[in-house]
């Protein structure tokens, strides 16, 4: 095995991994706001194996080569915490999150959660997303650029709020997502902030945790009212599903379904809103593909439709790394790993890396329709036993929603010029807001149905 435990005692001749004599303050700023260029220059000068002293793991591991990153994921699941490392987001999903939970309780939480994002259950959300899709659609201008990453913010809360829930209209509904947007529309350095308590009684700190507090009221009034309606068991939205799982000690308490609530209100929504934004950018930018891929629209090839998700998440993972903190000293590539360490993949690095990805920079869905890639080498879901859990709902949610879009407009764009990420919220989006235009869509285009 690559990573392997060290026995106490053992491990003579390991050194530390290298890297920057930099304060940890100084580190932890170049990391928050320069992160893909700063690590991709200390991949250049230190390494596939890379230490930093980064605010608030301190401790963290940068990890470049695949097979580094699979021996991680491939690991017994007692050497991380991975929940540990998560929880600079404890304040906001809360401490019984399954982004949390490590161990037992990880396992546990899985084990009910797992169900209601399988093949199965994500079929019956697809009739949704498609209603919602076309919704939305019929709101695009006609002969204007646009910002799309904002209009998928709008479409993609729809539809978790509405998969979520289950509830189509309805007061507390219509309040619960105007909060539900207010909270996720907020800086990402607002929430991470709040882990520091003197900061919460002070401006948008303050703001940030009663608008919390206004939530979870909303929240639990609705858990509330769902445990009394006669066909709970029937309903198919994920709240009545987190009530009725598991049995008797098993249950999820009221303050367990708020925090999975929460967690994948968080984790859904501006993830896939950011990766529908970034597709549509690429396919505004490659006429070629776009002409390709509104083929597939109109004849219901969802492969091809897969293959541009999936390079566009490739090409632009929303989700720079994921963090697992060690339970025990480990040995990689020669190096001594301490306990306590955070280990991070660079998903945007090792996904953009030609040695995994032959040109990179050029957006081609077809590598994705050909043999498996190698393994550890397209990771923007994560990897092992911590993979998204709704990894599958993602992944149908995108596919739908650009076959309802390329099916009723062109994407166009007359700015070749590919933009930048930007850090927005939780995830790396397009800095000018990925601009598109969307007329309709001809009708010789029609005809190929």
């Amino acid at each position: 095995m690559l990573m392997e435990r060290i026995e106490p005692g053992g491990g003579r001749g390991l050194v530390a991994p290298p890297g920057p004599w930099l304060p940890w303050p100084v580190q932890t700023a170049i990391f928050t706001w320069w992160r893909h260029l700063w690590a991709k220059s200390l991949r250049e000068k230190y390494g596939d194996v890379i230490a930093l002293d980064i605010y608030p793991w301190r401790k963290v591991i940068l990890l470049y080569d695949p097979a580094h990153i699979g021996a991680m994921f491939t690991s017994p699941p007692s050497r991380f915490n991975a929940g540990e490392g998560n929880r600079v987001m404890s304040p906001v999903m809360g401490e019984q999150s399954v982004f949390m939970a490590d161990g037992a309780e990880h396992r546990r939480l899985r084990r009910l959660m797992a169900p209601l994002f399988g093949k199965t259950a994500v079929r019956g959300y697809l009739e949704t997303v498609q209603e919602l899709t076309e919704k939305e659609v019929d709101t695009w201008p006609l002969a204007t650029t646009f910002e799309s990453h904002d209009r998928m913010r709008e479409l993609t809360l729809d539809i978790m709020s509405r998969v979520t829930f289950g509830m189509a209209d309805g007061r507390i509904f219509d309040e619960l997502r105007a909060q539900l947007g207010k909270l996720l529309s907020m800086d990402l350095a607002v929430l991470m902030g709040l882990n520091v308590p003197a900061a919460r009684r002070y401006g948008p700190w303050r703001r940030a945790l009663e608008l919390l507090h206004s939530i979870d009221v909303l929240i639990y009034a609705t858990i509330e009212e769902r445990r009394g309606v006669p066909d709970l068991a029937q309903r198919d939205d994920v709240l009545s599903r987190l009530l009725v799982a598991g049995e008797g000690d098993d249950r999820l308490s009221p303050k367990e379904i708020r925090d999975q609530v929460i967690t994948l209100l968080i984790a859904g929504h501006e993830t896939t809103a950011t990766g529908l934004a970034w597709a549509l950018h690429e396919l505004a930018r490659n006429p070629r593909v776009a002409k390709e891929a509104t083929r597939a629209a109109l004849t219901d090839d969802t492969a091809y439709l897969d293959a541009v998700v999936k390079e566009s998440l490739r090409q632009h993972p929303v989700i720079f790394e994921v963090t697992w903190t060690l339970t025990e000293d480990v040995e990689l590539a020669g190096f001594r790993l301490p306990k306590g360490a955070t280990l991070m993949p660079m998903i945007g690095i090792v996904q953009n890396d030609p040695a995994n990805h032959p040109a990179p920079d050029e957006f081609r869905p077809e590598r994705f329709l050909g043999p498996e890639i190698p393994p550890s080498t397209w990771i923007p879901f994560g990897g092992g036993a911590r993979r998204c859990v709704g990894a599958n709902f993602a992944m149908m949610e995108a596919v739908e929603v650009l076959r309802v879009l390329l099916s009723r407009r062109a994407i166009t764009t007359d700015r070749r010029k590919p933009e930048a990420a930007s850090s927005k919220h939780v995830a790396f989006a397009p800095a000018r807001g990925a601009r598109i235009s969307a007329p309709p869509l001809a009708e010789i285009d029609r005809a190929m149905r």
